[in-house]
């Protein structure tokens, strides 16, 4: 237990505050002490790696995620329920069932192995299932157990973040890519037997990066709590979390302003942030990226430095065997949102 205190306290998880019954993983699915130290540490690395994956998705916006995953637990300060809150819930919980679910396809638990469930039967026209699917329900499981464990509360906030840290299960589950074998005389390819492998965490980013764009704003009265933006705007009672839209990202509370630092909501405003001084042809991250967007609108200026940067340059292959480059500097301007002087 001691370890598992010090992996989770370097995310900033108060280990007082884990029930006995939410870390049972010591007695589940695990054989011995290496087993239990693994689950662990690949939970770390996978929240990590969802904050990573968020500051990609983005970089060119006004809010561009926590630090680290120091910053990503909102059961502290960031007790918030903004459709940004409900990206980071999602985008941890789907980067500790991807990284789960890579290591047991790798061999790294002695108690997982590959998902043979739907071996032998009949997926489609001349194809079969069959190979060495990775295990996502193994993924799921151990994310659950240690990601959901983490929500105390009874409250809509905490009902909104177990059904975010679900809808990030189901992305890694939805990305997923069916990879096919050929089988027949002469290569004919006759029958396939069929497999599913987890696709690139990038491609589970881009997907919750859409369910972001399309979040459900859910109302909360004494009695139920119904979506403020869907169709019809009809009322739905807390089923509205479960079944038939849990794969939707939802949150409760509109976003503040961005633009300048707010430390008690762990906000840090658009000051210092690179900027893109021309955003056309540009994808749609980095017109939200433009110093426009990022610098005027919030009141700030934009300030231009130049660097000199070198560079291997006029590289020629030379036998036998290397490969000699020149160093070439040229001069790159970049530009960042700053304060206007005092008194401009």
């Amino acid at each position: 237990m001691k370890d598992l205190c010090m992996l989770w306290g370097a995310m900033g998880i108060c280990c007082a505050t884990l029930s006995a019954s939410a870390w049972s993983v010591n007695n589940f699915l695990i054989t011995g002490p290496k087993a239990y130290q693994t689950y662990t540490t690949s939970v770390a690395l996978g929240a990590q790696s969802g904050v990573e994956e968020c500051k990609f998705q983005f970089a060119w916006e006004r809010w561009n995620c926590p630090e680290n995953a120091l910053q990503l637990s909102t059961h502290n300060r960031l007790r918030s329920a903004t459709r940004e809150t409900s990206f980071i819930h999602a985008i941890s919980s789907a980067g500790v069932t991807f990284t789960i679910t890579k290591n047991c396809s790798m061999g790294d638990f002695e108690d997982c192995g590959c998902d043979k469930s739907k071996n032998r039967k009949t997926g489609g026209h001349s194809w079969i299932w069959g190979g060495c699917s990775d295990n996502v329900e193994f993924g799921e499981r151990i994310s659950r157990l240690f990601v959901d464990g983490l929500e105390k509360g009874k409250d809509a906030r905490a009902l909104m973040n177990l059904h975010n840290n679900q809808a990030g299960r189901l992305a890694v589950r939805a990305t997923m890519k069916k990879n096919c074998k050929c089988h027949g005389f002469s290569g004919s390819c006759s029958v396939q037997t069929c497999w599913l492998q987890l696709a690139d965490f990038r491609e589970t980013g881009d997907y919750l990066k859409v369910k972001y764009h399309q979040a459900l704003k859910m109302e909360v009265d004494k009695h139920q709590l119904r979506a403020g933006n869907s169709a019809k705007g009809r009322q739905a009672p807390n089923e509205a979390f479960l079944p038939g839209a849990e794969a939707e990202l939802v949150f409760l509370e509109d976003s503040p302003d961005y633009c300048f630092r707010n430390s008690s909501l762990g906000i840090y405003g658009t000051e210092g942030r690179q900027c893109l001084q021309s955003s056309r042809g540009a994808s749609r991250g980095q017109r939200h990226g433009s110093c426009g967007h990022l610098c005027t609108e919030c009141g700030l200026r934009v300030e231009e430095k130049v660097q000199e940067v070198g560079s291997s340059c006029n590289c020629k292959f030379q036998w036998c065997c290397r490969v000699k480059c020149d160093q070439c500097r040229h001069v790159v301007h970049k530009y960042y949102c700053t304060l206007f002087p005092d008194g401009a």
